[in-house]
């Protein structure tokens, strides 16, 4: 039997303190406990399903985790305040002085300032590989290498990875395989493909209203308690939690992740096929052009389609600038970082997102001035979307004027 993402969310029943529809959200910080015995068992880590303070854990933070690890088909999951709040400590955690991490070179700004400027600080020392180049991957590891993190569609430039052959290299070499999958979620199930955590930025897609941050840590139990432990858990420790009230909210919005998603991708393959038909350098995974098109077929799970990030190429900056403004002037969307909402954004990586990897790395990644990054929205008449953004393309020069233009 196939797996099915959205049955196993929707599988899930919660009801509220009252019998409401929606589990009742634990609106404190701190938690009684019936005896000091207890207190001190939860301190020592012995009393399963007791709440401490909401730095540790709530209610309402396990549901929205316990319907992230169904979605991901993992064991357990553990939310934080932000992508990075999720990212950053499980790393910390399974990394010490001296260790080694071989890494993506095409992963979110924020991901790779930590790697490259960070880290270092405390003895960890990260490789940046071409992640579709499997024999380069595995030519990168070391004896102390103890990560091998990617994303498995690439910001910005829609890289593919390979986590099936990447989970064979992982495993051979005795590492952890981390999948960032921020660009694709439903679409592309990691755990399931091989990878040892799958990690989220809530605040993109599976949240979809650009209100609030959000990340979420997917793995095995023992490293959830792990991460957790109030001697030693970086989770616990570095105190990026979620408010209760935050991942309530997230977890209304999975309700529609689904619906949202087959949308997303409908949009955004229609644009991409129409803006490659016009001649525009255009990156997408549901293109056959797409070096990794065929590799997104296999692992996706069909029904959600290609994910609703698309890029395209117009030159250079200037003309970008250009471009984006007059789009976001016309009503077509916003100027904006993040992704995931219900209008499309669109936003210069090179000088935006990804503006912390420096000009010599972003030119041998092939990462260019002129690079626009697209999170498609959720257009009804997506053909009326892309007759006013070929008109934008054309006023501005990207495009030359045709009669097919009105």
């Amino acid at each position: 039997m196939s797996f099915k993402p959205a049955n196993n969310i929707q599988d899930l029943q919660y009801f509220g303190e009252f019998g409401g529809v929606n589990p009742s959200i634990s609106d404190s910080s701190t938690y009684t406990f019936l005896s000091a015995k207890t207190m001190f068992d939860t301190f020592e880590g012995n009393a399963d399903g007791c709440y401490l303070y909401s730095r540790h854990s709530s209610p309402s933070n396990l549901y929205l985790g316990e319907a992230l690890a169904a979605m991901e088909g993992t064991e357990t999951a553990n939310v934080a305040a932000t992508g990075m709040g999720a990212i950053t400590p499980v790393l910390m955690q399974l990394c010490a002085q001296g260790d080694h991490i071989v890494s993506s070179r095409t992963i979110y700004g924020g991901t790779y300032a930590f790697l490259k400027n960070f880290t270092p600080r405390f003895g960890v020392e990260t490789s940046f590989v071409d992640i579709t180049k499997l024999d380069v991957v595995e030519a990168a590891i070391q004896p102390n290498t103890k990560v091998l993190y990617c994303e498995s569609v690439s910001n910005p430039l829609l890289e593919v990875a390979d986590i099936e052959g990447l989970a064979k290299i992982a495993k051979k070499h005795g590492l952890q395989l981390l999948v960032d999958n921020t660009f694709s979620p439903l679409t592309i199930s990691p755990a399931r493909l091989g990878a040892d955590v799958v990690l989220h930025s809530l605040t993109k897609f599976i949240n979809g209203s650009s209100d609030t941050m959000g990340g979420v840590i997917c793995g095995s139990q023992e490293l959830i308690d792990t991460l957790r432990n109030v001697n030693d858990g970086a989770s616990m420790l570095l105190g990026a939690s979620m408010d209760s009230l935050r991942a309530a909210s997230i977890l209304k919005n999975m309700r529609t992740l689904h619906i949202r998603m087959k949308q997303h991708s409908h949009n955004a393959l229609y644009l991409a096929e129409k803006f490659e038909a016009d001649g525009l350098k255009t990156v997408y995974p549901g293109l056959s052009s797409h070096p990794s098109h065929e590799l997104f077929k296999r692992m996706m799970n069909k029904e959600y389609g290609f994910g609703g990030m698309l890029t395209i190429d117009v030159g250079s900056l200037d003309k970008a600038n250009e471009l984006m403004e007059l789009m976001q002037e016309r009503n077509l969307g916003y100027l904006a970082v993040s992704l995931g909402f219900y209008k499309t954004l669109f936003s210069a990586p090179g000088s935006s997102t990804s503006s912390e990897i420096p000009e010599e790395e972003q030119a041998a990644m092939g990462l260019t001035d002129g690079l626009i990054r697209f999170s498609i929205g959720l257009d009804n008449d997506i053909a009326r979307t892309y007759k006013m953004m070929k008109q934008c393309m054309v006023d501005v020069g990207v495009l030359k004027t045709e009669a097919a233009v009105h």
